[in-house]
């Protein structure tokens, strides 16, 4: 369902809300969308993530705008404000779960720009306690990997043109120089490799892996269903 919170400096945020079984009792995860925004895929992500025990709550960092246009996703996300996505948007939709159910633990699990802004959250939104990147590396000027202080988990695609095994390999150093408690995993597939939206990109196999890696991983470090 759709649901609308506050922001920490009193705007309007916006999300899409999947909740599972166990109601407000059950942790808490922030979806983080493609650059094509808030679609039918990154709500079946939550649905899904609702489905194995999480609360579920796709954080609109691009505030209602949604599109199938490669051209104008392209835009919506050179539009994009990381600092405002990540401080506003994310960190509202974290402490939205937690004040639903106070003392409860959140993650954030982000795709493409929306995985660069997860691994950014772990670094800037101090009420997380676990992140899940998709194929994304945010600007060096937005945050330093190294700064991490939460548990990490980084799904890559040997065959991405723009997430390179090279960007990737640069990121993996600086993880292990900041200490940072860290898996990362690279698919023999391409960039979007989750989305079974674009056919073009979709791998099945990798998708299903990288999701069996993704709940284990909430699992243990954020708890819920079979924990």
């Amino acid at each position: 369902m759709e649901i609308r919170f506050k922001r920490p400096d009193g705007k309007d945020a916006r999300g899409y809300l999947a909740m599972p079984k166990a109601g407000e009792s059950a942790p808490g995860v922030v979806v983080v969308p493609e650059h094509w925004g808030v679609d039918e895929h990154i709500k079946e992500v939550a649905d899904r993530l609702a489905g194995d025990g999480y609360r579920a709550l796709v954080a609109d960092v691009f505030h209602g705008k949604v599109t199938k246009d490669a051209k104008e996703a392209g835009q919506m996300a050179a539009a994009l404000n990381g600092q405002d996505a990540v401080d506003q948007d994310i960190r509202a939709a974290v402490v939205h779960l937690e004040e639903r159910s106070p003392g409860s633990r959140a993650a954030v699990v982000g795709f493409c720009i929306g995985g660069g802004l997860a691994l950014a959250a772990a670094v800037r939104v101090r009420e997380l306690n676990a992140a899940v990147d998709f194929y994304g590396i945010p600007p060096a000027e937005l945050a330093d990997p190294r700064q991490i202080r939460i548990p990490f988990l980084g799904h890559f695609a040997r065959k991405d043109r723009w997430i390179t095994p090279e960007k990737v390999g640069v990121l993996e150093k600086q993880l292990e120089v900041g200490g940072v408690n860290h898996e990362t995993h690279r698919y023999d597939a391409d960039h979007a490799f989750f989305n079974d939206k674009r056919q073009e990109a979709y791998d099945a196999k990798a998708a299903q892996l990288a999701w069996d890696r993704t709940i284990a991983f909430l699992r243990r470090t954020i708890g819920g269903a079979g924990a």
